[in-house]
């Protein structure tokens, strides 16, 4: 007898990690739990066959995964460190500007005079959809500057932009304007999240915008296809947002910017919170701020370290990635001067964000292709993907437009590598020691991204119980020496590839050694359970 399908009060509450980004189908985003039957808590529909990882790592209720990927950024996932450097990658190299994928449309388009990012990229299925922004010189609305647009791709590089015949735009509806308000109100911004799970077939996608209509305050709406939204009728939801990150995790929705509500000068990173998407706290939280805390006149405003439109977010399951806006004021106060670049924050919560080198530019603006400002200045999407053997990333040049593409090795976003060598002694070896994690049955396979790997430099993995004592048959010297680089290399303890059913959590110990240990790039640890 199949189980009973659930009610929307029953989704709202039960289901558990979402897709965050809207890239369902890569290995890049957390897959969301099935939903649950009717009864209380605890594990979803199909049981720990679902997300069969349980991660210890701060989140409250502890989060549940398919897959636990431990980044070294991520200090709660790996909280023990003995001798490693952590260092960022960058998303783009002097010299080599990144390319414009999205550019202006032709006369007669909705976006031949601007396109603006401001918006997400989904993966669904085997495509990949992009809800953009752009202006056209034929546009005639009654309050806003731009449209809703939809572009489509298969590998996030080459765009097209389809008819959808939706909206009337110069005297046709070929065009690849969305149905927004009826096309009648132009947004300022917009993110989108896809929910194929929603017992709703109407409200799987879900949008956050800002628009004229609602005198600039926070909406939603809902679509069955991305393409035909409803707006919600308790629109306005919330006060004034100027958002950029929107996400589901742990059965709770988040949505932040740059907004209101907190003491002193200067743009920071605010969230809302829902458990329905459409009643949200009044309040907001203090998700992440930069520069001193203080209360400047207006002819000093624009000239502190700020946070630009709050971050755009990407769920790995048991770690958020945020990108945000790198606001670099100007002692002028004059926001044509102020430089702007990306940098990188992350949370376990959703709620709660940490930067883990500050002011890091992890994707810095020089060199933009066609930037037109006095200052060089990139504004943040929502949206990244694992295509091949890339980490693929999609922003914009602010003030300028149209949408680029900024590419990492895949996950290769930030390593640990030794900046010592193993004493000789016997003291404390060069290792990282993860958090927690509970598996619950046998078949788990551990796997290591890492460069820099020979004859000479080496990488062991052994496993640990929660208190830190070794666990037999697992240990640094059972385990076969790592000594090839690559993206998801398996360890081995003397033939055994397949954890066996543990009955307490484990910790992973990854041992870095050889004669050149200080070779080693250790990018990623990847944790399944079948």
């Amino acid at each position: 007898m199949s189980p009973k399908q659930p009610s929307r009060r029953e989704f709202l509450w039960a289901t558990g990690v979402p897709i965050a980004s809207g890239l369902s189908g890569l290995p890049l985003v957390a897959l969301p739990r099935p939903l649950l039957p009717n009864r209380g808590g605890g594990l979803p529909q199909g049981g720990e066959d679902s997300l069969p990882i349980e991660v210890e790592n701060g989140a409250s209720p502890s989060i549940r995964v398919r897959e636990a990927v431990l980044f070294p950024f991520d200090d709660h996932s790996i909280p023990f460190t003995w001798g490693l450097k952590l260092q960022l990658v960058m998303g783009k190299k002097p010299g080599r500007p990144n390319p414009i994928v999205l550019p202006h449309g032709q006369p007669g388009e909705p976006d031949n005079v601007t396109v603006r990012y401001y918006g997400s990229v989904i993966q669904v299925g085997d495509e990949l959809r992009m809800w953009y922004m752009g202006a056209g010189d034929k546009l005639n609305l009654k309050g806003g500057k731009f449209l809703p647009l939809y572009a489509v791709s298969k590998d996030g590089i080459k765009w097209e932009k389809p008819k959808l015949g939706l909206i009337e735009y110069n005297g046709s509806k070929q065009n690849n304007i969305v149905d927004l308000m009826g096309g009648q109100y132009g947004i300022s911004e917009h993110v989108v999240i896809h929910e194929p799970e929603d017992p709703d077939p109407s409200r799987r996608f879900k949008m956050v915008f800002e628009s004229f209509k609602y005198h600039n305050r926070l909406a939603v709406a809902f679509s069955p296809d991305g393409l035909r939204w409803t707006e919600s009728s308790k629109n306005p939801v919330a006060s004034g947002l100027e958002e950029s990150g929107l996400i589901k995790y742990n059965g709770c929705y988040y949505v932040n910017g740059q907004g209101g509500g907190q003491y002193g000068s200067g743009r920071k990173m605010v969230t809302f919170a829902s458990y329905d998407f459409e009643h949200w706290t009044e309040a907001t939280a203090l998700s992440f701020r930069r520069g001193p805390i203080v209360e400047l006149d207006p002819d000093k405003w624009n000239s502190l370290e700020e946070v630009h439109l709050g971050a755009s977010l990407i769920s790995r399951g048991n770690v958020i990635l945020g990108i945000y806006g790198m606001w670099h004021g100007t002692p002028t106060s004059d926001r044509s001067y102020v430089a702007m670049d990306l940098g990188l924050i992350v949370s376990n919560d959703g709620l709660h964000f940490r930067e883990p080198i500050p002011d890091f530019r992890f994707l810095p603006s020089f060199e933009e292709l066609g930037a037109s400002r006095n200052a060089p200045s990139v504004a943040q999407g929502q949206g990244m993907a694992n295509i091949g053997d890339q980490t693929l990333y999609w922003y914009e040049a602010w003030g300028t437009g149209q949408v680029r593409l900024a590419t990492w090795e895949r996950d290769r976003l930030g390593y640990y590598s030794p900046f010592m060598h193993n004493p000789p002694d016997g003291g404390p070896p060069v290792s990282l020691v993860s958090c927690p994690m509970k598996l619950a049955r046998e078949g788990g396979r551990v796997f290591i991204n890492a460069d820099g790997l020979s004859d000479e430099a080496e990488l062991r993995v052994e496993l640990l119980d929660r208190e830190f004592k070794p666990i037999p048959g697992y240990s640094g010297e059972d385990c076969v020496p790592i000594r090839t680089s690559g993206f998801r290399q398996a360890v081995t303890w003397r033939g055994k590839e397949n954890l066996e059913a543990f009955h307490h959590p484990i910790r992973v110990r990854v041992l870095f050694g050889g004669e050149r240990p200080e070779d080693v790039k250790l990018y990623a640890i990847y944790v399944t359970n079948g």
